[in-house]
C-alpha cells in the first residue's frame, strides 16, 4: 500500500511539473491563453445594471454582458440591449429623463418608465446637441450649423448660416464721385439711407430667422460650442497644411496586386497651422475673431533658439495657437477657454467676454520642454481636466506647477486660485460628484505604481481613502453614487470586474472570473518592484523577475517598454501580456529579467517625464546602463552576458544601446524600431525634439542611423512590413547602412502582414522564438 502511494505521489508530481512548464506556443496566444478580460464597464442610466464587453467563451470577439446585484454571474445581453447600452446619454432637466443621438436622430429616454421617444429628425442628421438653460430647448448641430429646437413648442429656429464654399464675387461698387453726386443732388437718396439706418437700429438685437451667410473658403471649422441661452456660437477655424503623407507598400493582398497606402505625415514645421477663434453673435448676426497677441509669453522664443545662429535672428512674433472648445457655466455668465502654443511649450486658461471680444488670463503654464502630464492636454485635438464647480464661478483644472500634476481651482469673481491637492504624487483622473461638492480622483499617492481611488471634499480639502490596496482600480460610479463597479488587477492577476459600496476602505466583491484553466496551472511570479539610484542621483523604478537558485545561469535580459511615456514597473497587470509571460519563461531558464521605468516613463512627475528633452537615447539609455550595473553588483550577473530588447520606443533604445554603448550589451533584439526620428510623426516627436528644421542637432544626436558604424554586439531586428506607425522603411534604411559599412553581426526578420501591433499568433511565435534563440545563443556560457 505504501509503495502504491509513493508511486502515485511521484506520478502526480511528474504531471504537476509538466503542467507547470511554459511553452512559447501557448503564451504567445496572449489573452486567448490568459483569458479574455472584461472591458468598457459602465452603468445603465438607471443604475440597475452594469454593462461590459467580454469574451469568456473564446468567440471571434467581445459581446456585451450585464450584471446586477443579486446575480450569481453575468449574463449575455440581447443585441438590442447591447446596442442601447452603448449610447452616449446626457442627463436632462429632471432626474429621470436622458437624451441621446441614434443615427443622427435625437431621442429621449425615461429611466423610470423605460420609454424611448423620437424628438427630432433632420434630413442632414444631427451631429451633436447641447441642452439649453430653458427646459425643452436644444441646440442641435448639423453640417456645421446650429439650430434651436424647442421640444415643448415644436419650433425650430436657424441660428447660424455657415458655408464651406468660396465666397460669391461681390458686385463692383460705383465710383465714389457718382455716389457723392447722387447724395448731393437728390434728397430722396439721403432719406432712403436714413430710413435704412433707423430700421436696422430697431431690429439689430433681435435674432434673424435667416442669418446672413458666412463663407469659409478652404477652412476647417472645429471645436464648436454654443451659449446655454443661444446667444453665441464659438468655434476654431484653420486651414489644413498641405503636407505629403508617407506612402507604404502592401504586398500580401486579396487580388495579388501590390497596394500603396498613405500612413502619416512626418514631423515638420510645415505641419504647424494658424488657428483662429471665431465668435458668432446670434442676436446681432455678426461674426468676429479674438486677438490673442496680448497673452503672456505668447511671443517668447524657446531657449534652444540661442544655440542656432539662424534662429537668433528671428523677429518676435505671436506663436501659432491651438484653440479648444469654449466651456460655459450652466447659466452662461462665464465662458472659459484653453489654448496651447503649437510648439506645446505654453498653455493658457482664459476667461472670455464674448460680447466685448476680450479676455482675462486665469492660468499660464510654461515648460521649456513640453506641456503634458495627467489631466493636461499634450498635443493638438486633445483635452484635459477643465470644468465649473457648483457655484458657477469657480473653474477647476490640473497643472504641473509643482512638478507633479495636481488639482487646482480659480474663482472668477475674486480672481483667486487654490491648490486642492499637493505632494510628490500625481492626480490621474478626476470626476466631479453630482452635487458638485466632492471630487472622486484616481491617484498614485501611496506608490507610483498604484492607481488608488479617493473622495475629496472640496470645502474641507481632505482625501477620503476608498480603494487604496496595491494594484490598479478603474472605477465607475453608479448614477446615485452609492455603488462602484471596479476593474481591478494586480501584478500577477489579470483584470476582472468587482462591485463595492462607495464607503471608506471599501471591500471588493467579484463579478467576473476571467482567467483560463490553462493560465491558472502555472505559478506566475509576482515581480518585485524595486528602485535604484541613477547616475544623476534620481530614483528609477523597475520590475525584477528572478530565477530559482538552482537554475540561475548568471545571464540577464533587460526589457525596454514602448511608447516612452508609459509605465510598466507598476503593481498591476501589464499591457505587455505576452512579455510578462515571456519573462517568466526566461526566469525558468535561469535568466534574471529587469524591466525599467526609464526616464520619460509615466507616473513619476514632470522632471522624469521631460528627462529626454532634445536627447532621446540620453538619460533613458543611461538608466538601462545603471540598471545593468545594479544587476552585476546586487544580483550576481556576469557583466559580459547581458542582453537588451524591446519594441517601438523599446526597439529604438535597444538600437541606441548597441550602437552608442557598444561594449555594454552582448546581444539585443529590436522590434518595430524607430531608426531616424526625422521620419516619425509630428505630434509625438515635435514635443520632445522640437522640429528638424529648427533643432537638427537634437535629431542627429537621437537617431540610431547616425551611429551604425559602432555595431559590435549581436543584433536581431524584427519589423512588420505594413507598419503604419514606424514604417518598414525605417529598418530598411538602417539595414542599408549596415550593408554599406560591411557589418555582419546583424539580421532582420520581416513580417509581411503585420502592422505595428502584431495580430496573428503565428507571427508572435516566430518573433519571440527568434528572440529566445538569440539570447540562448549569445548570453549562455
Amino acid at each position: 500500500m505504501k509503495k502504491f502511494c509513493l508511486v502515485a505521489f511521484v506520478v502526480a508530481q511528474s504531471f504537476w511539473g509538466q503542467s507547470q512548464q511554459l511553452k512559447l506556443e501557448d503564451i504567445m496566444k496572449g489573452d486567448a491563453f490568459v483569458g479574455f478580460q472584461p472591458e468598457n464597464h459602465r452603468w445603465s442610466v438607471d443604475g440597475e445594471k452594469v454593462y461590459f464587453e467580454w469574451n469568456p467563451n473564446k468567440e471571434w470577439g467581445n459581446s456585451t454582458y450585464f450584471w446586477k446585484k443579486g446575480m450569481k454571474k453575468p449574463e449575455l445581453a440581447s443585441n438590442e440591449e447591447a446596442y442601447f447600452s452603448k449610447m452616449r446619454f446626457q442627463k436632462g432637466w429632471d432626474a429621470t429623463t436622458f437624451y441621446y443621438l441614434d443615427k443622427g436622430i435625437l431621442f429621449s429616454y425615461d429611466s423610470k418608465s423605460k420609454v424611448k421617444k423620437k424628438l427630432f429628425q433632420h434630413p442632414d442628421g444631427i451631429a451633436s446637441f447641447v441642452l439649453g438653460i430653458e427646459k425643452g430647448v436644444f441646440f442641435l448641430e448639423q453640417k456645421g450649423n446650429f439650430i434651436q429646437f424647442n421640444s415643448k413648442e415644436g419650433s425650430v429656429l436657424q441660428l447660424t448660416n455657415f458655408f464651406k464654399i468660396k465666397e460669391p464675387k461681390k458686385e463692383e461698387a460705383s465710383t465714389s464721385f457718382l455716389k457723392d453726386q447722387q447724395k448731393e443732388l437728390f434728397q430722396y437718396i439721403n432719406d432712403q439711407e436714413a430710413k435704412k439706418i433707423w430700421q436696422e437700429s430697431k431690429t439689430k438685437d433681435l435674432p434673424k430667422l435667416a442669418p446672413k451667410p458666412q463663407y469659409f473658403n478652404k477652412l476647417q471649422l472645429v471645436n464648436w460650442a454654443i451659449h446655454p441661452k443661444g446667444k453665441f456660437v464659438t468655434f476654431s477655424s484653420y486651414k489644413e497644411p498641405e503636407v505629403a503623407a508617407e506612402k507604404m507598400e502592401v504586398f500580401i493582398t486579396a487580388d495579388g496586386y501590390n497596394a500603396s497606402r498613405d500612413t502619416k505625415e512626418k514631423v515638420s514645421t510645415e505641419n504647424i497651422f494658424e488657428m483662429k477663434y471665431g465668435i458668432y453673435n446670434v442676436a446681432k448676426d455678426t461674426l468676429y475673431y479674438m486677438d490673442f497677441s496680448k497673452l503672456s509669453g505668447v511671443t517668447k522664443f524657446p531657449e534652444y533658439y540661442k544655440e542656432y545662429e539662424n534662429l537668433k535672428q528671428e523677429k518676435e512674433k505671436v506663436k501659432e495657437l491651438y484653440i479648444d472648445e469654449t466651456l460655459f457655466n450652466e447659466t452662461g455668465t462665464y465662458a472659459v477657454l484653453s489654448l496651447r502654443s503649437m510648439d506645446n511649450k505654453d498653455r493658457w486658461l482664459i476667461s472670455v467676454d464674448l460680447s466685448n471680444n476680450t479676455f482675462t488670463e486665469i492660468d499660464h503654464q510654461h515648460d521649456e520642454a513640453w506641456i503634458a502630464g495627467p489631466g493636461i492636454p499634450s498635443y493638438s485635438f486633445s483635452n484635459g481636466t477643465l470644468g465649473f464647480l457648483g457655484d458657477n464661478e469657480t473653474v477647476y483644472f490640473q497643472s504641473e506647477k509643482t512638478g507633479y500634476s495636481h488639482l487646482y481651482t480659480y474663482q472668477l469673481s475674486t480672481k483667486t486660485s487654490k491648490a486642492l491637492t499637493s505632494g510628490n504624487w500625481e492626480v490621474r483622473q478626476v470626476v466631479l460628484s453630482a452635487d458638485k461638492k466632492n471630487f472622486y480622483i484616481s491617484a498614485n499617492k501611496n506608490h507610483p505604481g498604484n492607481r488608488e481611488f479617493y473622495k475629496l471634499a472640496i470645502a474641507e480639502g481632505k482625501l477620503q481613502p476608498i480603494l487604496t490596496q496595491d494594484g490598479a482600480h478603474e472605477v465607475k460610479l453608479s448614477p446615485n453614487e452609492q455603488s462602484l463597479v471596479v476593474r481591478y488587477s494586480y501584478k500577477n492577476q489579470p483584470w476582472d470586474l468587482y462591485w463595492s459600496s462607495n464607503v471608506t476602505n471599501a471591500k471588493l466583491q467579484p463579478i467576473t472570473q476571467s482567467q483560463s484553466a490553462e493560465f491558472k496551472q502555472y505559478n506566475w511570479r509576482t515581480p518585485e518592484v524595486i528602485s535604484f539610484k541613477a547616475q544623476d542621483g534620481k530614483d528609477v523604478y523597475a520590475r525584477i523577475y528572478q530565477p530559482k537558485a538552482e537554475v540561475k545561469n548568471g545571464a540577464a535580459v533587460i526589457f525596454v517598454h514602448g511608447a516612452g511615456y508609459l509605465q510598466n514597473a507598476h503593481n498591476f497587470w501589464s499591457n505587455y501580456v505576452r512579455e510578462y509571460m515571456f519573462h517568466n519563461l526566461l526566469a525558468d531558464k535561469g535568466y534574471t529579467v529587469l524591466d525599467i521605468d526609464y526616464r520619460a516613463s509615466d507616473g513619476y512627475g514632470r522632471d522624469h517625464r521631460t528627462g529626454i528633452y532634445r536627447f532621446m537615447g540620453g538619460k533613458d539609455l543611461s538608466d538601462q546602463i545603471d540598471g545593468k550595473k545594479l544587476l552585476v553588483s546586487n544580483y550576481g550577473i556576469d557583466s559580459k552576458r547581458v542582453g537588451i530588447y524591446g519594441g517601438s520606443y523599446g526597439g529604438f533604445i535597444t538600437l541606441m544601446a548597441l550602437l552608442t554603448q557598444p561594449d555594454e550589451f552582448k546581444a539585443g533584439a529590436a522590434l518595430r524600431s524607430v531608426t531616424d526620428w526625422a521620419h516619425y510623426n509630428h505630434g509625438y516627436t515635435g514635443n520632445i525634439l522640437n522640429f528638424p528644421e529648427t533643432d537638427p542637432e537634437a535629431y542627429k544626436k537621437s537617431s540610431p542611423i547616425y551611429y551604425a558604424e559602432n555595431l559590435k554586439g549581436n543584433l536581431l531586428m524584427l519589423h512588420g512590413m505594413v507598419d503604419d506607425n514606424v514604417e518598414y522603411k525605417d529598418i530598411v534604411r538602417l539595414s542599408q547602412r549596415f550593408i554599406e559599412l560591411g557589418k555582419k553581426n546583424w539580421s532582420l526578420a520581416s513580417y509581411p502582414i503585420e502592422a505595428h501591433g502584431f495580430k496573428e499568433t503565428y507571427s508572435w511565435i516566430d518573433e519571440y522564438g527568434r528572440i529566445l534563440e538569440h539570447f540562448e545563443t549569445y548570453l549562455k556560457k
